[in-house]
């Protein structure tokens, strides 16, 4: 089977009635792009950021032909319909093509991360094993890569760390194969929870080891003094609430331990630094492709 290409050009404030049109017409795939090379800060709470223009684009089954398809979609939309441009797609083997150009990735000295799919060389290096899937981060992003690049070089060894937003938990478990004892994951999005433990599985490592809460649970945790302040606490997340939870994580480290924090834009990392400045000697940010990692030590 082939597939027929949508594509058309539209504003914020078309957007999803045309995203609902396509899919009671039949769309099996809806995506968003930039049509103009526009950047989208991090958004307030409860709100979903748009580009100014948008492209659309939305995949149908070839059983229609363009015609027949432009007629369909035609009919029912209220309003006036973008300029719609159509193209045909040869089926192909998506998975397969995905899985043989995602390619093994290495940090710093040691660590290296490989699809599971593929076999490790046994070279003396870490190997993690972590799969691409849902957008929880698997070392392709900047702000990831910073991270594991940081970890890479420290002594982990014996250390308990608390990974805050632990997503797929790839900074967790990448810690827990350096040598760190211990990791607490928190994340609000059960999903991610469950993708930390299954990434516990791929690499074989004890679950009891990466214990993982929602935000509300670890703070009860806290509260009831099972969890200590930690050697090392991790927050690959966003600076805004980097810097709204700043006295709050800074006070999850013990004195002495450190902080690393990511996922902050280079425009952003004078106000995180601000936030942290007086709780923790911060080291100079180290930029990559416009993101920014910050790590420090706790003052006593």
């Amino acid at each position: 089977m082939g597939w027929i290409q949508l594509q058309m050009r539209t504003t914020p404030d078309q957007v999803q009635a045309l995203e609902a049109h396509l899919q009671n017409q039949g769309a099996q795939a809806i995506t968003y792009l930039d049509a103009a090379d526009q950047a989208l800060f991090e958004p307030e709470r409860g709100e979903t950021p748009f580009w100014n223009d948008i492209l659309l684009s939305a995949l149908f089954s070839d059983e229609l032909s363009p015609p027949q398809l432009l007629e369909l979609i035609q009919t029912g939309y209220e309003g006036q319909l973008p300029a719609l441009d159509f193209s045909l797609l040869e089926d192909q083997a998506w998975e397969r093509s995905w899985i043989e150009n995602f390619k093994p990735m290495s940090f710093g000295d040691r660590l290296s991360i490989y699809p599971s799919w593929t076999e490790a060389p046994e070279s003396g290096g870490v190997i993690m094993k972590l799969d691409p899937g849902l957008a929880f981060g698997t070392g392709t992003h900047p702000t990831t890569a910073l991270c594991l690049n940081w970890l890479d070089q420290q002594n982990l060894d014996q250390l308990t760390l608390v990974d805050y937003g632990c997503g797929s938990g790839i900074l967790g478990i990448a810690a827990l194969l350096l040598g760190a004892v211990k990791v607490y994951g928190v994340d609000n999005d059960p999903q991610a929870l469950q993708a930390t433990h299954d990434n516990c599985d791929k690499n074989q490592l004890d679950k009891t080891k990466f214990p993982v809460l929602l935000p509300t649970d670890f703070v009860a945790e806290i509260n009831r003094k099972t969890i200590a302040p930690c050697d090392l606490l991790l927050a690959n997340i966003l600076a805004g609430p980097l810097i709204s939870l700043a006295r709050y994580l800074g006070a999850l480290v013990k004195p002495g331990g450190q902080i690393l924090l990511s996922g902050i834009l280079e425009e952003q990392s004078d106000t995180v630094l601000e936030a942290y400045q007086n709780d923790f000697t911060l080291s100079p940010p180290v930029i990559q492709d416009g993101w920014v990692r910050i790590d420090g030590r706790r003052l006593n």
